[in-house]
């Protein structure tokens, strides 16, 4: 279904009139709408009526018949507005109608921001001039194009009920080759009653399929694809990807086994009539080219010619029927007797009920295999869905009626003929007997003599040796002929039309590459000319075989692979518990379905293990792919409600977990602003967050006029982090201070244990330009941030993170802009061009960051200053688990004196060792207590100059006075009492610039704030500590908690 358009996308559809949404301007011309009409523009009912002609016109596809009675139905809902509001309307089907599938422009409803701005004066429209002619000028061109359509409709491509559609197709399908040429000779192998048990195997795997499919294709509307359709909307693209291919390859396959079971039966009748064109073999090859040939012919014509043939198809099929059962009962004739055919009798039925294997590979599953192709027909229907008329009602109950059927003839088949024919006759009139003669064998007590023929095995008839019996024992044997002519080019008909209607779905769909050329449509009925060619190429190779025992048991492990899929997407979509899985028909059970799925996965190996290897190879390597490209489509599959029940379901079991150490993971909340701003703020917490631990864009929105970012922005920004790969959530939050919207931010985003710990910021470059407020409110988010028992990280690039200026987009005022006289008009900047950042962005080439390059060998600098608990060792032990970071080496510079220097990196060493890290140096500071460079720390001293209180000679009074009014300056005394920390943060500077001026990356453990030291003053602290290096740099500070053990419980 289409989602609701928001008033970006009502103003931009093609069906909409290009109408001002504001008040101001939307009836601003109210009257002249009435231009040259004899109308009331204060009648009620006229009101409605111009209301449905604005935010309902005419379609701009022509629609199907089965879309047409859509809208018949809701025709008179279309002017029906609701009774709160003229604009307001009621519930119509026409807004739920997926526009992608049925290929035209959804009617959508007025949306919310449109029913809140409406007023009383809007609605009656009192106010007129002539700005809105223009605007509403698409209307007439609407109606223009209804009556094209209209014109159009005339041309309507042809629908099947559920009787032509489905149960014939599916009957006639199912009716096949082994109907008539194998079915007997399995009895006669099998023994009646094994046969009825592979029948009813065969039948329950198809009956449950039956029912998987029918709870699907009743789950909403289903369009052409058939098979694939069903499982790739319910399971999603990586699943019925795969089974798209397999499928149509089997019925590929279909259509060269029931060719040739056509073929084998012309082939005997030009040996019987002396007229072999080659050999055996050979002939079975040539007719099977010229029958394929001949039906891709038929199948170009159209399906209103398939569909006229089939018919005629069925109707001889069910002659040869009735033509046969009467044939038992007609009593057998001496010439008929010496080919083993004596009526009904008991002692043939007690004789035929136990099997009788013949050959080294003759057994139950090989009966079965040859035996479950002529059960497989049962999708034939749903295979045409886009077809049908109402594919909802037709699938089921055409399919359930054709297996219903299609068993009661099987059985009736087996059985009438285990009672009619014995297994071995000689086929010679010489052999009949008369008086007491000794002899051995079922003939003897019937007046038949075949011991010599059963014991020499050269026995030419009967049901062990002759597969033309049917023939034999029907009343005229031409109809059986003509039975057996019907039923293979019908099943061979249905295959070659199925297999390209499920392939051009699949080409369409664009699931993978290069098969898109076969998707293409023609005609009215968009047939696809291209797949069928495809297909015919693909039975011509198997029908070059020759040999119909060996495809049979092929095409049944592919089919047994595509039921079990099916019954897969039964069983997964009933148990997500998903509130979208309605499906009308109720009876069907998800662990019936199950058992569909284990038995045909069982009789798949048991049949042929080594093709069931190859199709699931085949599957699993087509799977490969499609989870690897990961293709654009969302279809609401069951795998998405699974995903959700089992996330929602391992939170709530998380929650009640009791945190362990052994199991921290950085989860951190990303202040990046709207991601595409900040692209290597986002790479870096990517690097070791990346399928290990939470990561979420946390973006403040501080104008107060635009407090919700519009959906179509935030799916841009999602997109935007999919493409570059990275895993993380996109949140926008409104707050008036970056302050106050980090504070709302960390308190209640997050759910259960799935809750960031750590914060991670921007390093605020333009701290000395920027207003006192604004440099509060960045000191202040990292007070409440330790206040909140989180940990805190500042990144800090040389040429900074925001990149906003470079792709002209919006400053993000909660990290670089600042207040100034002209903050309002750069606000309504920001409101102009957001939009166009997030949306225009996603398109754009994606920005390369340093931390996307392959970090090669160099450095990974830890300056671990203070214990935080672990943090500023696990982070960049994370980096370098991945690869681009994996070469890296990483030394640890802990600060220590001249007299115990190398005892000290032991014991680091050693504690390092213990927590298991990589650590490749460890380098002990012993100059941290010197006293800095006198230019280092005069240029420290120039930083804070401007922000100076200059109160030497002042009196206190006026001390005071100063204080009050500039309450961000640095008096004298705080400098002077805090110098000795100053001078540490200089000096620490001087080392790391000289230590690591080559490193990869450096982290410095970040200084807690503290209530005595000034804002001014701590940002030109965090501002000494990374100043000057060419190299990323991390401030970072855990919650003074350990992350990092080496105990095991």
């Amino acid at each position: 279904m289409g989602h609701r358009p928001s008033k970006h996308t009502l103003q931009t559809l093609e069906t909409i009139p290009q109408v001002s949404l504001s008040s101001g301007k939307l009836f601003s011309s109210w009257n002249s709408l009435f231009q040259g009409q004899h109308l009331c523009p204060h009648c009620p009912q006229t009101r409605h009526q111009r209301w449905s002609n604005i935010l309902f016109p005419y379609y701009t596809e022509s629609e199907t018949s089965d879309q047409t009675s859509e809208h018949q139905d809701s025709k008179q809902d279309l002017r029906s507005p609701s009774i709160y509001s003229v604009i307001d309307t009621v519930p119509q089907l026409d807004f739920y109608i997926n526009a992608t599938a049925t290929g035209r422009y959804r009617r959508s409803r007025p949306s919310l921001e449109v029913l809140r701005k409406a007023t009383d004066d809007v609605e009656l429209g009192t106010e007129g001039s002539g700005e809105g002619t223009a605007e509403l000028a698409g209307t007439p061109e609407s109606a223009q194009g209804g009556a094209n359509n209209r014109r159009k409709a005339a041309a309507q491509p042809v629908r099947f009920g559920w009787i032509t559609g489905v149960m014939i197709r599916c009957m006639l399908n199912i009716w096949g080759v082994i109907t008539f040429l194998r079915l007997s000779w399995i009895t006669s192998q099998a023994g009646i009653l094994l046969t009825w048990l592979i029948i009813l195997m065969s039948v329950l795997v198809t009956s449950i399929t039956a029912l998987s499919v029918s709870a699907i294709s009743t789950n909403g509307k289903v369009y052409s694809g058939g098979a694939y359709f069903m499982i790739s909307r319910t399971l999603g693209p990586e699943v019925g990807g795969p089974i798209g291919v397999v499928y149509s390859f089997a019925n590929a396959i279909g259509c060269a086994l029931h060719t040739v079971g056509f073929s084998e039966t012309v082939r005997d009748l030009l040996i019987e009539y002396n007229a072999v064109i080659v050999d055996p073999v050979n002939d079975v090859r040539i007719v099977g080219v010229a029958t394929v040939t001949m039906l891709l012919l038929i199948s170009l014509a159209g399906m209103e010619w398939e569909a006229k043939t089939q018919i005629l198809f069925f109707a001889i099929l069910m002659v040869s029927f009735v033509n046969y059962f009467v044939g038992t009962l007609i009593p057998a004739t001496p010439e008929k007797q010496s080919v083993g055919f004596f009526g009904y009798n008991s002692e043939i039925f007690v004789t035929n009920l136990m099997p009788n294997w013949r050959g080294p590979e003759a057994n139950f599953f090989q009966m079965f295999a040859i035996f479950f192709p002529s059960a497989i027909g049962i999708l034939s229907g749903a295979n045409i869905s886009g077809d049908l008329k109402d594919p909802e009602i037709a699938i089921p109950k055409g399919t359930l009626m054709a297996i219903f059927w299609t068993t009661l003839s099987y059985l009736g088949i087996s059985a009438t003929i285990g009672a009619c024919v014995v297994r071995d006759a000689s086929g010679s009139m010489n052999d009949s007997i008369s008086g007491n003669v000794s002899c051995e064998g079922m003939g003897c007590n019937l007046g038949w003599d075949f011991s010599q023929c059963e014991m020499n095995q050269t026995c030419k008839y009967g049901l062990a040796n002759n597969f033309q019996v049917l023939t034999t024992v029907s009343g005229f044997g031409p109809l059986i002929t003509a039975g057996i002519f019907s039923a293979t080019l019908s099943s061979a008909l249905a295959f070659i039309v199925s297999a390209p209607k499920v392939f051009q779905c699949l080409c369409r769909d664009n699931i993978y590459p290069y098969i898109g050329f076969f998707g293409k449509g023609y005609g009215k009925n968009q047939e696809p000319f291209r797949a069928y060619v495809l297909t015919y190429f693909i039975a011509v190779a198997f029908i070059l075989i020759g040999d119909l025992n060996s495809i049979a048991p092929l095409i049944s492990n592919f089919f047994l692979c595509s039921y079990s899929l099916i019954n897969v997407s039964c069983f997964h979509a009933s148990i997500t518990n998903s509130p979208g899985w309605r499906p009308s028909f109720k009876y069907y059970s998800h662990w019936v379905a199950l058992f569909g799925v284990v038995i045909s996965v069982v009789l798949m190996f048991l049949l042929n293990w080594w093709a069931a290897l190859i199709a699931f190879g085949l599957i699993f390597f087509l799977l490969g792919y499609v989870i690897y490209k990961k293709p654009a489509v969302n279809w609401g599959s069951s795998v998405q409600a699974g995903t959700y029940n089992m996330a929602l379901s391992y939170s709530v079991s998380l929650s009640g977990v009791e945190d362990h150490v052994k199991n921290f993971r950085p989860q951190c909340l990303v202040l990046t602003g709207p991601p595409n701003v900040r692209p290597a703020l986002v790479d870096f917490v990517s690097s070791f967050t990346k399928n290990i631990s939470l990561m979420i864009c946390g973006d403040i929105l501080m104008d107060n006029d635009k407090s919700v970012v519009p959906q179509h922005n935030i799916e841009a920004l999602v997109k935007w982090l999919n493409r570059r790969k990275v895993r993380s959530f996109y949140t926008p939050f409104a707050g008036a201070s970056l302050r106050e919207g980090t504070r709302s931010l960390l308190q209640a985003i997050g759910l259960g244990k799935l809750k960031p710990n750590i914060l991670i910021m921007g390093f605020k470059t333009s701290w000395q330009e920027c207003s006192p407020h604004s440099l509060e409110d960045y000191i202040s988010t990292i007070n409440d941030t330790f206040d909140s028992n989180y940990g805190v990280c500042l990144l800090r690039m040389m040429d900074g993170l925001d990149i906003s200026e470079d792709t002209e987009g919006e400053v993000n005022t909660a990290f670089e802009m600042e207040e100034s006289e002209d903050e309002d008009h750069r606000i309504q900047k920001g409101d102009l061009d957001k939009d166009h950042v997030a949306s225009d962005d996603t398109t754009k080439e994606q920005i390369h960051t340093v931390f996307q390059n392959n970090q090669g060998k160099k450095t990974i600098d830890v300056y671990w200053v203070s214990d935080d608990g672990g943090l500023t060792l696990l982070v960049p032990y994370l980096l370098t688990r991945r690869k681009r970071w994996r070469q890296c080496k990483v030394r640890v510079f802990i600060v220590g004196d001249q007299q115990s220097m190398e005892e000290q990196r032991k014991e680091m060493v050693s504690l390092l060792q213990k927590f298991r890290l990589d650590v490749h140096d460890v380098i002990v500071m012993t100059d941290t207590e010197r006293r800095p460079h006198t230019k280092n720390m005069m240029r420290f001293e120039e930083t804070l100059e401007p922000f100076r209180l200059r109160d030497g000679l002042m009196e206190e009074v006026t001390v005071q006075e100063l204080r009050k009014d500039f309450p961000w300056k640095v008096t004298a005394k705080e400098l002077e009492a805090l110098r000795p920390k100053s001078e540490k943060k200089v000096k620490l500077n001087e080392i790391i610039r000289r230590h690591s001026k080559d490193a990869a990356l450096v982290l410095v453990s970040l200084p807690v704030p503290q209530t005595d030291c000034p804002n001014i003053l701590y940002m030109a602290w965090l501002d000494t500590l990374t100043s000057g290096l060419h190299c990323p740099a991390l401030l970072i500070r855990g919650n003074q908690q350990n992350v990092l053990t080496f105990y095991c419980q």
